[in-house]
């Protein structure tokens, strides 16, 4: 199970998932995804002055785009490759065995 995430998702998370499905088929391996998850929102609210302007603030929100790509029967060469495998900044990946 792979799950990606990416704060700009269009650009960077496709080369990361098209990364990741080409070195599981290029292993062998059967593999399933990419899955879409619940996008996570997260927002902050900031005032624009310290003191003075307590009614005037600034809210920002950054949105984690999440996709999941489950390899079945991994080989040691497939788990070898998506760790050495090259990703854009932003984008990040975790690998769990089950």
């Amino acid at each position: 199970m792979i799950p990606l995430a990416d704060h700009d998702y269009p650009p960077r998370a496709a080369q990361a998932r098209k990364g990741g499905a080409e070195q599981a088929e290029r292993t062998g391996a059967d593999f399933s995804g990419p899955i879409p998850l619940p996008t996570e929102i997260r927002k902050y609210t900031v005032n624009k002055s310290t003191f003075v302007h307590k009614k005037s603030r600034d809210q920002y929100e950054m949105r984690i785009h999440k996709r999941l790509i489950d390899i079945m029967n991994p080989v040691a060469k497939t788990i070898d490759n998506l760790t050495n495998l090259n990703l854009p900044a932003g984008v990040d990946i975790e690998i769990k065995m089950m």
